[in-house]
């Protein structure tokens, strides 16, 4: 599916660019206006260096101003007040040079009409809108990371991924309202921005590196507005007023082949940042222009829910999850009532309890098993002899007033690092064990505080296949990390 164009929020809505033509190298020159669990990245920190290419538009950018003080913010010091963690590395801004405030703002309102509340819908495990909130905050180069929303859980799941809220009006909340209408009143609440990076919530495949490469260039390089491509390689036709069907950019006598053709660069929707000059001229699109290609199997777009499968395969291959690197996970621990169990308790009249569970699940820690990761269950319940008559090959705590305790000492007699457990629970009492795991998961039924915990939500229902999703997140992740791990042996190898 093609992306939203920059004046739409998704599709379906008004695409007015304002006083600028949608690709027009028009230069108007206004007065000068002013996580989570951590895994790996989806691809190595080298091969998405390479991910992106510029090509530039003249022009100049605009005066500088610092979040809090509304003065000149020196970028090369570790206490610009701009930054939570000086960025001047990151930036290559050069000693003295003034830094400006670069908000993220992530556009999100609550009236989606192809699928309904989609920005939060959960897509591979998290909130749709986590996935490039997460890229933002990890990326560091922003001084603020909004989210301009109108919707109450919306706004919960914004703060819950770090960012800040932003309710807009009911006069930009509307089916016909545009990105520019909705962004040039974000501004005007907010005179201490500079410039902003519009970041699509439908496009989850960001990554970090691709944000730090534009601030870089904005803030470094001075371009005035960046907006993300793909390069396809497709020719195109169209019909004529007299319905004479004509090609567009091939001539049908001398096709050439892909290798030999240049191919030519479309909007992928991920994201366009301009200056605030620029979107108060009415565009977001102008001045020093330059464009930040990114790679083809990075460009997905969700509309409608044809495209959510498709996505999420996508995602779960190149997405970003974190920015710390993977540790294999030896063992998963797995809270029995909710998880294992749909957390039913059938009592006969000899007041015999008994529980049922998913042959799926079974199948989910077998091949855990045969990957060498093993399982722990536990219970807040002495339900050790229902447990053994299962004859699921796990070991077993009962009767566990305090899961942490109980699992720490665990992990210790096991020689274990956190990163190396994974943990699917269910309840408040299981929150601090998901915070504390490497890989942690929910099911789709657990309580709001343990999914605010968790890295992955799972599907299904406990006790309906929860344990036989989350085991194949656990074995994906592993995969991608093998794979990371043997392509930087071959990056060190080549050096």
């Amino acid at each position: 599916m093609p992306p939203a164009p920059p004046g739409v929020e998704g599709r379906g809505e008004a695409d007015p660019l304002g006083a600028c033509a949608r690709g027009s190298t028009a230069n108007p020159r206004p007065p000068q206006l002013q996580s989570q669990d951590s895994i790996s990245m989806a691809a190595s920190p080298a091969a998405m260096e390479g991910a992106g290419s510029h090509v530039a538009v003249d022009g100049a950018p605009g005066r500088s101003v610092c979040r809090d003080s509304m003065e000149p913010s020196v970028a090369c010091s570790c206490n610009c007040p701009c930054f939570c963690s000086c960025p001047c590395s990151l930036l290559g801004v050069g000693a003295g040079k003034p830094v400006r405030h670069m908000a993220a703002l992530v556009l999100a309102r609550g009236g989606s009409k192809g699928i309904p509340l989609k920005n939060i819908k959960p897509l591979a495990g998290l909130p749709l809108l986590g996935w490039v909130l997460r890229a933002a905050v990890d990326a560091k180069v922003f001084q603020s990371v909004w989210v301009s929303t109108d919707h109450d859980e919306i706004e919960n799941v914004a703060k819950q991924f770090g960012a800040q809220v932003h309710r807009r009006s009911s006069e930009v909340s509307k089916d016909s309202s545009s990105s520019l209408e909705t962004i040039a009143e974000f501004l005007r609440h907010h005179p201490e921005i500079d410039i902003v990076g519009n970041i699509q919530a439908t496009s989850p495949c960001l990554h970090p590196t691709h944000l730090i490469k534009v601030a870089r260039m904005i803030q470094k390089e001075g371009y005035e507005s960046v907006f993300s491509v793909v390069k396809r390689y497709q020719f195109r036709w169209h019909k004529n007023k007299n319905g004479v069907l004509e090609p567009d950019n091939v001539n049908p006598a001398k096709r050439c082949r892909r290798q030999d053709w240049s191919g030519e660069l479309y909007e992928n929707g991920s994201f366009y940042f301009a200056t605030r000059q620029i979107i108060e001229s009415g565009c977001l699109q102008a001045g020093k222009m330059d464009y930040f290609e990114m790679g083809a199997e990075l460009s997905v777009d969700i509309d409608v829910d044809i495209d959510w499968p498709i996505a999420e395969q996508r995602v779960m291959r190149y997405g970003y999850f974190g920015k710390e690197a993977l540790h294999k996970v030896k063992w998963l621990v797995c809270v029995v009532d909710g998880c294992l169990t749909d957390g039913h308790i059938y009592v006969s009249e000899d007041q015999k309890e008994m529980i049922s569970y998913n042959f799926k699940d079974a199948v989910g820690i077998e091949l855990l098993r045969e990957r060498g990761v093993k399982v722990l269950l536990i219970s807040e319940r002495n339900c050790s002899k229902t447990l053994s008559a299962m004859k699921l090959n796990c070991d077993v705590e009962v009767s566990v007033k305090n899961k942490l305790q109980v699992v720490e000492d665990w992990r210790k007699k096991k020689h274990l690092c956190w990163k190396e457990v994974a943990y699917l629970g269910n309840e408040e009492s299981d929150v601090e064990c998901l915070k504390k795991a490497g890989t942690s998961g929910a099911p789709a039924d657990a309580c709001t505080a343990a999914q605010h915990a968790v890295g992955f939500i799972c599907k299904c229902s406990g006790g309906r296949g929860a344990i036989r999703e989350f085991a194949e997140h656990i074995l994906l992740l592993t995969e991608r990390s093998e794979f990371s791990r043997k392509e930087n042996e071959e990056l060190i190898k080549k050096q």
